[in-house]
């Protein structure tokens, strides 16, 4: 007969990790918690937190099909409100410069790859 192990039923083979959090942060964690119809452990709470966190970061970055698309749309657009008085060679810098946005904004955008100082 095999005897009955001590302690807590294993919930699984992932890796314990240690996180401080300040009460503020645990009153928002038990507040979302408790908006959940089973009222999961604080524990399962985290993870459902993070897993929708790492999910909605993964959704907000296009593919590059989409930004080329979006490119081409935006330069269409530009084409339409009168863009097109410009010279030549000035033309293509000016959308480009529209489509790409101001620097400033540049900066704080998610979905492009950080440039270096």
């Amino acid at each position: 007969m095999l005897a009955k192990k001590r302690g807590r039923p294993a919930t699984g083979r992932g890796k314990t990790i240690g996180v401080r959090c300040h009460n503020s942060m645990l009153e928002s964690i038990d507040e979302s918690r408790r908006s959940e119809p089973s009222l999961p452990t604080r524990a399962k709470a985290i993870r459902l937190l993070v897993e929708q966190a790492l999910s909605k970061g993964a959704a907000r970055r296009p593919s590059k099909e989409a930004a080329r698309k979006a490119s081409k749309l935006a330069a269409r657009e530009l084409e339409k409100i009168g863009v097109e008085s410009q010279p030549g060679a000035n033309l293509q810098q000016r959308k480009r410069t529209l489509i790409r946005g101001p620097k400033e904004f540049r900066e704080i955008r998610a979905d492009l790859p950080k440039t270096k100082s």
